[in-house]
């Protein structure tokens, strides 16, 4: 099966940067868009951004001009570079793929376990 690892998070003063990754790993044939959700402490879970496979982007209002998503395919990697942190971007982040596994002709998507991310003075 597949397996997403998220990892970059911490604790980040605001107006500071951070780098988050996710690797997907497993029987893997093909992975498809792969994006980032978050979630705030009593918030529901929001899109923040999605590439596709052919680097296709979409940003969320609130984190536009200041994220960027990116992504690796040979290593079944996708990235945030986040900038210009602020508390309100405070969350959990989760990693999420469309993955075709190896046999399947129909793929699904997977989920992170999520990495936290504080802005916080």
């Amino acid at each position: 099966q597949v397996q997403l690892v998220e990892s970059g998070g911490g604790l980040v003063q605001p107006g500071g940067s951070l780098r988050l990754s996710c690797a997907a790993s497993g029987s893997i044939d093909s992975i498809g868009v792969m994006g980032w959700y978050r979630q705030a402490p009593g918030k529901h879970r929001e899109l923040v951004t999605y590439i596709t496979s052919i680097s296709t982007t979409h940003y969320a209002d609130s984190v536009k001009g200041r994220f960027t998503i990116s992504r690796d395919n040979a290593k079944n990697t996708v990235y945030l570079q986040m900038n210009s942190l602020k508390p309100e971007d405070t969350a959990v982040y989760y990693c999420n793929a469309y993955v075709t596994v190896t046999s399947r002709i129909a793929g699904m998507d997977y989920w992170g376990k999520g990495t936290l991310v504080t802005v916080s003075s």
